[in-house]
C-alpha cells in the first residue's frame, strides 16, 4: 500500500486554508498504480454478488465505475443537486467545511438490491452517511462501502454505525 501512498500528491491548504487535500489524480495517471487501485477497492467483495455500485461525486465516478466492472456490477452515480436530469431523491449531509447535499435517480436502486457505495476519501463520514441513506430511502442494501483514503482522526467511521466500511489507505 506504501507504493500507492507515494503516487498520491499532497496539497496543503486546499480546498481551503488548514485542509490537507490528497491529489489522486497522480494515482489515477499511472497505469499500475490504478490498475492496483482497482483491484484493491473490488477484490474484498469479489464474489459477493453486489447488483449496483454507487459512487459519489466525482471522483466516486472513476473509481465506482472501474469497480462495478470488476464485480460485473451496474453502476449508479450520486450526485450534487441538480445534476441529474431525471426524477431524484435527495439527502442534505454536513461537510467538514460546510453543508451540501446529494441526489440520486429514483430508479437507480430497486428495492433489495445489494449495493456498494465507492468514493475516494472517508473523512468526517458525513458524505458517506448521505449516501447510504440515499440507497435506503430507494430500497437497498448497502452491503459495503469501500474508500481509496481513510482520514482516521476525523472519525467518519462513527457516523456509519453498522455499515461495513473497508479502506484501501489510512491516514
Amino acid at each position: 500500500m506504501e507504493t500507492l501512498k507515494a503516487k498520491i500528491r499532497h496539497i496543503p491548504d486546499f480546498p481551503k486554508a488548514g485542509i490537507l487535500f490528497y491529489d489522486i489524480t497522480t494515482l489515477l495517471s499511472d497505469p499500475s498504480g490504478f490498475q492496483a487501485m482497482i483491484d484493491s477497492l473490488a477484490t474484498p467483495f469479489t464474489g459477493q454478488n453486489i447488483d449496483v455500485v454507487v459512487g459519489v461525486e466525482s471522483r466516486g465516478f472513476i473509481l465506482g465505475g472501474a469497480v462495478a466492472d470488476r464485480l460485473k456490477a451496474g453502476f449508479s452515480p450520486i450526485r450534487k443537486p441538480g445534476k441529474l436530469p431525471s426524477r431524484t431523491v435527495r439527502e442534505p449531509y454536513q461537510l467538514e467545511y460546510g453543508t451540501d447535499a446529494l441526489e440520486i435517480h429514483d430508479d437507480a436502486v430497486k428495492p433489495s438490491q445489494r449495493i456498494l457505495i465507492v468514493d475516494d476519501v472517508l473523512a468526517t463520514g458525513g458524505t458517506a452517511a448521505a449516501a447510504a441513506a440515499l440507497v435506503k430511502k430507494l430500497g437497498g442494501q448497502v452491503h459495503g462501502m469501500a474508500f481509496l483514503i481513510e482520514l482516521l482522526a476525523l472519525n467518519g467511521r462513527g457516523k456509519l454505525p453498522g455499515e461495513h466500511v473497508f479502506s484501501v489507505l489510512k491516514y
